[in-house]
């Protein structure tokens, strides 16, 4: 299934693609896509029913008809640093021992076709797509053999960054990571049924119809259920929370010279059976 919220800011409904490409409203059957209604026994539910006999809804998803993030009231968004070795070489910074980990606020996460704001006194607001894993039942000190139990799906997550609010400001990389609108979501929720294997996916981003980034989730150094088992080892994992994975080459930071977002130009990113995100970059 591909779970989906749309309609204005803080007022989405939740819905879900049908066959044609079409979004049907759910409004009848849950309140909203986030928490307990991502357990398995729910999803199973959900995926029992026949589409064609909920409400549809008039426009075309991501054109006529506003998206917003794809998981309601995330509690957490947990980020995963230098996870691809191509990346880190780019970068210039060896691949970590353990996995690096910081956070997202949560105020930053937005639909995926929102503006993104370029915040004031930036110069370097830098791109990052990823594959974000939804978690279904969560659960602590989770068995790696186990994790993949725990996925309710995938999603993808622009990881916006302000490279020198990140490295070169002190402190932790988060107040680089978090800015308002640093955190486009979806456009839809793909449970997990539906990714054969999420260490295959390609993965692009473009900016004003320059491919900069074009990898694979291959490349990542720690799997999804590795990082599943080993984040549940400092911190309860829950229902709704999402943990982005990391990047593939071609961020801005890592062009030679480097380039970074300026107000007017546009991403457009995807990943293989999730969709696609598209974002104006606009002055905060």
């Amino acid at each position: 299934m591909r779970l989906l919220r749309f309609g204005p800011p803080g007022h989405e409904k939740p819905g879900v693609l049908d066959a044609r490409g079409q979004v049907r409203d759910l409004s009848s059957v849950v309140a909203d896509i986030g928490g307990d209604l991502l357990l398995p026994v729910q999803l199973d539910r959900l995926k029992k029913l026949d589409l064609t006999t909920l409400p549809l809804v008039s426009g075309q998803p991501q054109r006529d008809l506003r998206l917003g993030p794809c998981v309601a009231r995330t509690g957490k968004l947990i980020c995963i640093g230098l996870n691809y070795s191509d990346h880190a070489a780019e970068a210039g910074m060896q691949v970590p021992p353990e996995p690096v980990v910081f956070n997202k606020w949560t105020s930053a996460i937005v639909g995926p076709d929102d503006a993104v704001e370029i915040p004031r006194g930036s110069v370097k607001t830098d791109w990052e797509v990823e594959l974000g894993v939804v978690i279904g039942q969560g659960g602590s000190y989770i068995p790696e053999a186990d994790a993949m139990q725990h996925v309710a799906g995938y999603c993808i997550v622009n990881d916006v960054s302000e490279r020198e609010f990140q490295i070169e400001r002190s402190g932790t990389w988060d107040k680089g990571k978090g800015c308002d609108t640093f955190g486009p979501m979806g456009p839809w929720l793909v449970t997990a049924d539906e990714v054969f294997d999420p260490h295959t996916l390609g993965l692009w981003l473009e900016v004003d119809g320059r491919r900069y980034q074009n990898g694979s989730t291959a490349t990542m150094v720690y799997k999804v259920p590795f990082l599943i088992s080993y984040l549940s080892r400092f911190m309860s994992l829950q229902s709704g929370d999402v943990i982005s994975t990391g990047t593939p080459p071609g961020v801005g930071m890592g062009q030679k010279p480097p380039v970074y977002l300026r107000a007017g130009q546009t991403m457009h990113l995807g990943i293989d059976g999730l969709g696609t995100q598209t974002q104006l970059a606009v002055q905060a």
